[in-house]
């Protein structure tokens, strides 16, 4: 057993969702959003590098001596899997893992609206789950993609940096290629996989141009794709793709676009303060006839009307989510006026002033 498991078992059984190890500092642990120290030792710096070298890959070792920095991904079987990075700082190195059940959560064990399930019995097209770093996105995909691989009789092709939830064939077969070990790059392992016959794609990452055009491309090639970028809402996710594209070829992806996308789910975690652990609020965009013709005509501004006006097509907006949680005494007012779009319509709920004073 490598020396630092016993960091991810305590991680474990605290319900941690990140471990943080630095050197010149305790070992910290995020539970339920808040950073939290172990009362252990300060590393110094060689300890740890012996540490978190013990458990990494040759060649990740040799890419973080040359670069400093490096992804991989972890795993003790019976426990959990890791997300780990490395990165050197003013005092040495440093880490951060981030736990991923070993246990795929269902859609309705993360209560998730029942429209998300029927995303992932679509034909075809692009369906992008968004939301800040921690925001949950993988762990909703995960839901889809497992729900695809119960129903479905399809090939399902992950490409992750580096592979998180993994999926047992089932209904489907599910192949799982992680950046840098199996494939060179996202866009690589994108043009790979138009041609090894698959019927569902999940990019980790649309992070560059080439890697975007080709996930609309396969989309509009009559594939089924799911991508995640880092925005915070469904208009906001339209722009962010079409202002990638240099500026003459932005008409045509905008008509590229709106005939292949089908859905935008934009995501945030709450603290629950009504009992242990998280929530996430959805906005919900479903890309109707009305939608696509925003999207071709350049109005994506009008995108929240539309989808206030299509709830009867399972679409939702992020402050209607956020309101319901706050309603039922969920989640803390605070934290709901940060993350809600529409500041005035939390601002009543507000014991004291907000803290960001910008908003106000």
């Amino acid at each position: 057993m490598a020396k630092i498991d016993a960091f991810f078992k305590l991680m474990n059984e605290q319900g941690a969702s990140d471990l943080h190890l630095v050197s010149g500092s305790q070992p910290i642990l995020r539970i339920r959003g808040d950073m939290e120290r172990v009362k252990y030792k300060q590393f110094e710096n060689d300890e740890l590098k012996a540490m978190l070298y013990e458990i990494a890959p040759e060649e990740k070792v040799k890419t973080f001596e040359e670069t400093g920095d490096v992804d991989f991904g972890y795993e003790i079987p019976g426990l959990a899997r890791y997300r780990a990075n490395f990165f050197q700082q003013k005092y040495g190195v440093g880490a951060v893992f981030r736990e991923i059940p070993s246990e795929i959560l269902t859609a309705e064990q993360l209560g998730l609206p029942p429209v998300i399930t029927k995303l992932a019995l679509l034909p075809k097209g692009l369906v992008l789950v968004t939301g800040p770093t921690g925001s949950g996105k993988s762990t909703t995909l995960a839901a889809i993609v497992d729900y695809a691989n119960k129903n479905r009789k399809d090939h399902i092709i992950t490409v992750e940096d580096p592979i998180e939830f993994v999926h047992k064939s089932q209904g489907c077969i599910v192949n799982h290629r992680e950046v840098g070990s199996h494939t060179k790059s996202f866009s690589a392992a994108l043009r790979g996989a138009l041609r090894e016959d698959p019927d569902i794609i999940l990019v980790g990452e649309m992070r560059d141009l080439e890697t975007i055009a080709l996930a609309i491309e396969a989309a509009a090639t009559g594939h089924l794709v799911f991508g995640t970028l880092h925005t915070t809402s469904a208009a906001k996710t339209v722009d962010r793709v079409i202002e990638v594209f240099p500026a003459n070829q932005q008409d045509q992806i905008r008509s590229t676009l709106a005939d292949g996308i089908k859905a935008v789910i934009a995501q945030t975690l709450f603290k629950r303060i009504d009992k242990k652990g998280r929530c996430a609020a959805l906005e919900i965009l479903i890309c109707t006839a009305a939608v696509r013709n925003l999207i071709r005509e350049g109005k994506t501004f009008q995108i929240p009307s539309t989808i206030q006006t299509g709830k009867k097509y399972g679409m939702q907006s992020l402050d209607d989510a956020i309101m319901q949680y706050l309603q039922k005494g969920q989640i803390d007012p605070d934290e709901a006026y940060n993350k809600c779009i529409d500041k005035s319509k939390f601002l009543p709920f507000l014991k004291k002033s907000p803290g960001d004073f910008t908003d106000v």
